[in-house]
């Protein structure tokens, strides 16, 4: 019996046992460092990246327009692409922009940029239409009309009197982007528009350095990350990577005027960034110890600058510019000479009478005198 009893007060301890055993045989979580931690709380929260459109999808439906424009009015983002200034914006289609190339520089040339890759914008109004959905950048290209401004009264002779100037102003700091689908404007979601719309607008960048970084090629991404100058940089990708220089010497090398962008102070490293136009060309770096590094040959090739576009806008005919030519004539259809000579214009030969007629108004105030 007492048997029994000992055996019935040790059966709890033999169940409880190896439970207690398997609970401190697990290792403690391991804590990381306050400095990982920080760094991984700065890293951008990525959207995931939602399924793409499927081509059979039906139109848009009334609620799904609804929902768009109330997620995308008045939102945040971030430019990867220029918008021009005027009247002209961006167009997305297939997830190209336009325009772009050799045509977008020139218009950045003579207009100047609403909008530069990396800098923040808001979305101030969304239009979905038939085949594409419209929205204003920034207030858009065009100020909208106030309410007043569609009131006019009728005075006593019939004629209407706007209460206000009806004229549209041109909105100097904004821009419009539109975006195009193939027949109609598809049924899709908030998530799967934000992915169309990443070739012109960042949705996930947290702040214009960041999204500025998405815009360059890797190999200056990572000259920017480590504050190094590349040469063949443009003089933005300079001031992201080393700021604005504290000193500026604009010199003359022959018929070339350059600009000497100096970063820091003896003792320590002194680097002499020589830019031309908007291009880095030269790199020289004074070490502590008196050696000298120059970089001349090109590290990187970038698209011509904006401002080699505007060297060339003086080249540029302007659409109403005065000719001779007939309507419809080009250079290549114009009549030439055939020694490539200018025609005199025939004369009258000597024995053939002039008409006679009343005297001129040369010859009148000839005989007044």
């Amino acid at each position: 019996m007492e048997r029994l009893c000992g055996a019935s007060f040790l059966l709890p301890f033999l169940l409880l046992g190896p439970a207690l055993c398997g609970q401190t045989s697990q290792p403690a979580p391991v804590q990381q460092p306050a400095s990982v931690a920080a760094s991984d709380s700065q890293l951008p929260q990525q959207q995931p990246s939602a399924p793409p459109i499927p081509a059979s999808a039906p139109r848009m439906s009334k609620q799904t327009r609804y929902e768009i424009i109330r997620d995308f009015e008045t939102q945040l983002v971030y430019a990867r692409t220029a918008f021009p200034m005027g009247t002209k914006g961006v167009t997305l289609k297939d997830g190209v922009t336009s325009p772009n190339g050799q045509e977008l520089q020139q218009l950045l040339a003579l207009w100047g940029p609403a909008l530069k890759p990396g800098d923040p914008a808001h979305i101030s109004f969304v239009q979905i239409k038939d085949d594409h959905i419209h929205f204003d950048i920034n207030g858009g290209a065009i100020r909208r009309k106030k309410w007043y401004q569609h009131i006019s009264v009728s005075g006593t002779g019939g004629a209407e009197v706007p209460l206000s100037p009806n004229e549209n102003q041109q909105n100097l700091h904004g821009s419009y982007l539109d975006i195009y689908f193939d027949k109609y404007v598809p049924e899709m979601t908030a998530q799967q528009l934000r992915d169309v719309l990443l070739p012109a607008l960042d949705f996930n960048a947290k702040n214009k350095e960041q999204a500025y970084l998405d815009t360059v090629p890797p190999k200056v991404k990572e000259a920017i990350l480590a504050h190094y100058v590349l040469v063949g940089m443009n003089s933005e990708m300079v001031l992201h990577a080393k700021g604005k220089p504290p000193k500026k010497v604009r010199e003359k090398d022959g018929d070339k005027e350059y600009e000497e962008w100096i970063y820091g102070n003896p003792p320590e490293d002194v680097d002499f960034v020589r830019i031309v136009g908007d291009e880095v060309v030269r790199v020289e770096t004074m070490k502590v110890g008196g050696e000298k590094i120059v970089r001349t040959e090109k590290e990187v090739i970038l698209p011509k600058s904006e401002k080699e576009a505007e060297a060339k806008k003086e080249e540029v005919r302007p659409p109403n510019a005065p000719s001779l030519r007939r309507p419809g004539e080009t250079p290549e259809n114009a009549p030439k000479p055939a020694d490539s000579a200018s025609p005199v214009p025939p004369t009258a030969p000597p024995d053939i009478p002039q008409p006679q007629g009343g005297p001129g108004p040369g010859e009148i105030v000839a005989g007044a005198r």
